[in-house]
């Protein structure tokens, strides 16, 4: 299968490009600048110049494919609105993917987060948010799965908190990232909410998986770890990082201070039953300690 890949060069695409080239399918890699180019074509894939927002781009893309896999999100977090345009210029990529794709029943997969449930772990079954800080992001994906009746294998793999590779990505990596500049290894709350984790190599085949054989409008979990207590992520890179382990103010996180607050496990048992998939690489707090000082 010929597939065009957005987001191909971040921790969660580079793995999913590896993946895909080492399982007989050929990648078209949206790149947004001469470095992506080059890390795409080192990798083995054809780069396409562009950017998320160059919609004409998306559906040259998506044509010249037998798949589509959308990964790309805005990176600059640390502006007040990063989030909210990040999910809008989201929004308007999958639209255009989406409606390029219609009719061909070739198969689209997005990536979305795994959903907040009230004291126990989120399953598949559980619906988006469709309201709070991430809720845009909830109806982008459930138009998209909308589509199934139209024409389009559309899925979406729900991704945990943290996807990790070497102690980098996800949310762990924005707390190492912010221990490193404010010299403290913070938490919000008490930290004994919890985040669900996964390795970036066990996300990637997972991603090749729903691409190649699951249902349209159907969603699945990309979930190794069900959930570790924010506190104990706190306290692994602090020791890798010498650095003391305190309570820290959740607007400190910025954006995500609300997210980062809230206890949100995740399981992934009908994922792991329907489509075979078998996480095998190391767990979330092992894979801190790879954490250099």
């Amino acid at each position: 299968m010929h597939v065009f890949v957005t987001g191909g060069t971040g921790t969660i695409g580079s793995a999913v490009v590896a993946e895909l080239l080492g399982n007989g399918h050929t990648v078209l890699g949206l790149a947004r600048s001469d470095d992506s180019a080059r890390t795409l074509a080192a990798a083995g894939a054809e780069p396409l110049r562009g950017d998320l927002a160059d919609l004409d781009v998306l559906r040259a893309g998506a044509a010249r494919a037998d798949g589509v896999i959308s990964l790309a999100f805005g990176r600059d977090y640390a502006a007040p609105d990063a989030l909210a345009r990040g999910i809008a210029e989201e929004s308007a990529a999958l639209t255009t993917l989406g409606t390029a794709l219609l009719g061909t029943d070739r198969p689209l997969v997005t990536v979305s987060g795994t959903p907040w449930v009230p004291g126990r772990a989120a399953t598949e079954a559980d619906p988006l948010p469709t309201d709070g800080p991430v809720g845009g992001r909830g109806r982008s994906v459930n138009a998209l799965l909308e589509l199934a009746d139209r024409g389009l294998r559309s899925a979406a793999v729900r991704m945990p908190r943290t996807v990790h590779n070497q102690g980098k990505g996800g949310f762990a990596g924005l707390l190492v990232e912010q221990a490193r500049r404010s010299g403290v290894s913070g938490y919000p709350g008490d930290g004994a909410q919890r985040w669900p984790a996964v390795h970036a190599l066990d996300a990637a085949v997972l991603f090749r998986l729903v691409l190649e054989s699951a249902p349209a409008g159907t969603s699945w979990h990309a979930v190794a770890d069900e959930g570790d207590a924010v506190r104990d992520i706190a306290t692994v890179i602090g020791t890798r990082l010498n650095l003391p382990v305190e309570p820290v103010a959740a607007d400190s996180f910025g954006p995500f201070g609300p997210i980062f607050a809230m206890d949100q496990p995740a399981s992934s048992g009908y994922t792991r039953e329907t489509l075979g998939w078998k996480p095998i690489q190391p767990a979330l707090l092992d894979d801190l300690t790879t954490i250099r000082p």
